[in-house]
C-alpha cells in the first residue's frame, strides 16, 4: 500500500470511528476507571470475539457489560450459571402445545445480541457443551431444527478466580474459543472515593443508546479495512511461534514450564484484535504498539502451564511478557 492509500485509510477510519469516543463517554458515565476493561470490550464487540472476564465480585463486570449493551440499543441477556443449570435452560428447548397438538420451539436466554454468562464456571459440562456451539457456529440445534443467532452476538462471561469450590474449570476447547480473556483489577484510591460518591449520593446517570446493531456490523466491516503490514504479520507468528518453540528464540529457559503453545487460532486473534486496537485510537494501520497492548489479553488463556512452573511461580503473564520483550520488533 502507498502512502496516499493510508492517507486516504487513515482519514476514513477516522470519520468512521467517532462512535467509539461515544461509547467510551457512555460506559464512563457508569463505570469509574476500568480504561482496559472498556477498551477490551469494545475490542470484542468490533472484532466479533467473545470476551472471558475474571475478578474478584465487586470489580463491575456485570455492570460495565450492561453498560455497553443499552449503549448499542441491543437486545441483552443475563444467565447465571449454577450447578443445577441445564442445557436448555441456555439455549431452550420443545414445549408441548395443547392448544396447536404440537411440539413448538421455546427459544432461550442465549437467543439476544450479547449474553453475559455470569460465573461461567460454575455450570456442569452438558451446559458448557450447549454454549460451545452457540460461540463457535452461531447457531443453536433445539430438537431437529437449528437456528441462526442474532448478529452481532457475543458472548461476554465473568468468572471469579478466588472460589474453587463448586466450580468446574472450563475446558480447554472453550477457553480457546474466547477472543480475549482480561484480569481485572482494584480500582485505583481516587477512583475508589469517586465510587462510594456516587454509589451514596444515588447518582446513577441514565444511559441512552448511542448506536444500533447495524451500525455495529457496519463499523466491523470498516474494522477490516485496518491495514496490517507483512511485517506486523510475520511478528504476530513470531510471537506465537515463540510460546511453542522458546528455545528457537533464544528462551530455552522457559521451555520446561510451557506444556503446549498457543493454538493457530491465537494468532487469528491477535491480528483481529491488533486491527480493532488500531480503529479504537483512530489509526488506519496496525503498528506493533497494538499487537503489544493486546498480547496478554490474548495469550494469557491459551498457554498450558507444566508441574515446574506451579513449582517455581512462574505465570503465564511472566512467560508472554518475556517472549514480548525477546521477539524482535519489526
Amino acid at each position: 500500500m502507498n502512502s496516499f492509500d493510508i492517507r486516504a485509510l487513515n482519514e476514513e477510519i477516522e470519520r468512521q470511528s467517532a462512535f467509539v469516543t461515544n461509547l467510551q463517554t457512555g460506559m464512563s458515565q457508569v463505570i469509574v476507571g476500568q480504561k482496559h476493561l472498556v477498551e477490551s470490550l469494545l475490542i470484542g464487540l468490533l472484532s466479533d470475539g467473545h470476551v472471558l472476564l475474571e475478578g474478584v465480585p465487586g470489580l463491575a463486570k456485570t455492570q460495565a457489560i450492561k453498560t455497553l449493551a443499552s449503549l448499542v440499543d441491543a437486545q441483552f441477556s443475563r444467565i447465571q450459571f449454577t450447578p443445577d443449570l441445564l442445557p436448555a435452560d441456555v439455549i431452550g428447548t420443545m414445549i408441548y402445545s395443547q392448544k396447536e397438538s404440537r411440539f413448538m420451539v421455546e427459544k432461550g436466554p442465549v437467543f439476544a445480541n450479547f449474553v453475559l454468562a455470569d460465573e461461567i464456571n460454575r455450570a456442569p459440562a452438558k451446559v458448557q457443551s450447549a454454549l460451545l456451539e452457540a460461540m463457535q457456529e452461531r447457531q443453536v440445534t433445539i430438537g431437529k431444527e437449528t437456528f441462526a443467532l442474532p448478529k452481532p452476538f457475543l458472548v461476554l462471561a465473568t468468572q471469579n478466580p478466588i472460589e474453587q469450590e463448586g466450580t468446574y474449570p472450563l475446558p480447554e476447547a472453550q477457553v480457546d474459543r474466547f477472543m480475549l480473556k482480561v484480569v481485572i483489577d482494584y480500582p485505583k484510591l481516587d477512583e475508589e472515593k469517586l465510587i462510594i460518591r456516587q454509589n451514596i449520593m444515588g447518582e446513577r446517570a441514565k444511559v441512552t443508546p448511542v448506536m444500533t446493531t447495524n451500525d455495529i456490523v457496519e463499523a466491523r466491516a470498516v474494522v477490516r479495512k485496518v491495514y496490517l503490514d507483512e511485517k506486523i504479520e510475520q511478528y504476530i507468528a513470531d510471537i506465537v511461534f515463540a510460546t511453542r518453540y522458546p528455545d528457537k528464540y533464544g528462551m530455552s529457559e522457559v521451555k520446561d514450564y510451557i506444556e503446549f503453545g498457543a493454538s493457530p487460532r491465537a494468532s487469528i486473534n491477535l491480528a483481529l484484535a491488533a486491527r480493532a486496537y488500531a480503529f479504537i485510537k483512530r489509526r488506519g494501520y496496525v503498528i506493533p504498539e497494538d499487537v503489544r497492548a493486546i498480547a496478554h489479553d490474548v495469550l494469557r488463556h491459551r498457554l498450558g502451564l507444566t508441574y515446574e512452573a506451579e513449582a517455581a511461580n512462574v505465570t503465564s503473564e511472566e512467560i508472554i511478557s518475556k517472549i514480548i520483550n525477546k521477539v524482535e520488533v519489526p
